[in-house]
């Protein structure tokens, strides 16, 4: 676990979270629409907020190559620079979907990426945040293909194939993925009992105490207690749903995206 950094909360301000947009996916005409959603929603947050953090799938597939990155997303690019230009402390989590990012947006936009969840004292809460893929017990098999693809002889190898192949590939395949095909409410919460993150919560928690744990990749938003002073947040996704979540500095509360 990482010393844990700080994060002041004035008052009048909050700290927003949002996870799994899953821009790319399952068209580039959903995408985009997707995208412009959530630059809105951006620029709606910008009046109040204290700090952003993005925890994993912002993209249903990202790869950096030496000189290029995937195409699109300016949008988003765009309005995130503003931001962080402006000011705005962004914080960006890698996921199961995005785990190939390298340097661009911590070089580019002065976006810090992490790829393990990270402990931080939000205002005067102890508060445990990540993308949550491979964590707690179950889903051996993604956990073994997680390790081969992290690996850098994975990623190397990628990186020899011709940006139009490889991106080809990737967007093939992500085409294939759990969210590019979930119906709307297919994806349900059947119990605290199935929940690996919850599990996994319970467990840091028996070690360290947080307020409060963050996760995304479930795609359901969840608000569930994780002993009697702690609970585990899952901020769903958007490509059915807008739902994020707000820090006023007391509880966090989930939320939707309405226009």
């Amino acid at each position: 676990m990482n010393a844990i950094d700080h994060i002041a909360l004035p008052q009048g301000r909050q700290i927003y979270f949002a996870s799994d947009f899953h821009l790319g996916t399952p068209s580039p005409a959903q995408s985009r629409e997707r995208e412009a959603a959530v630059v809105r929603w951006l620029s709606a947050l910008e009046a109040d907020a204290a700090a952003l953090f993005l925890v994993g799938d912002v993209f249903d597939f990202w790869f950096e190559y030496k000189h290029a990155i995937p195409k699109g997303f300016t949008r988003l690019q765009g309005k995130l620079a503003e931001l962080a230009d402006g000011g705005l402390p962004i914080t960006l989590f890698t996921g199961n979907h995005d785990m190939w990012m390298r340097h661009y947006f911590t070089d580019e936009l002065g976006i810090p990426v992490y790829r393990q969840p990270r402990s931080y004292q939000l205002g005067t809460k102890q508060v445990l945040i990540g993308h949550g893929d491979g964590l707690g017990p179950g889903d051996h098999v993604y956990k073994r293909l997680k390790k081969v693809f992290e690996s850098s002889l994975a990623q190397q190898a990628f990186r020899w194939l011709h940006p139009d192949i490889g991106i080809s590939l990737a967007q093939a395949w992500s085409r294939r993925s759990r969210i590019s095909n979930m119906e709307k409410g297919e994806e349900v919460f059947r119990g605290e009992e199935h929940e690996w993150l919850w599990h996994y919560c319970r467990e840091i928690e028996s070690q360290t105490h947080h307020d409060y744990y963050i996760f995304g990749h479930r795609h359901i938003p969840l608000d569930l207690a994780v002993s009697p002073t702690a609970r585990y947040i899952n901020l769903g996704e958007w490509v059915h749903g807008r739902t994020y979540g707000v820090f006023d500095g007391a509880i966090v509360r989930l939320e939707t995206f309405k226009e």
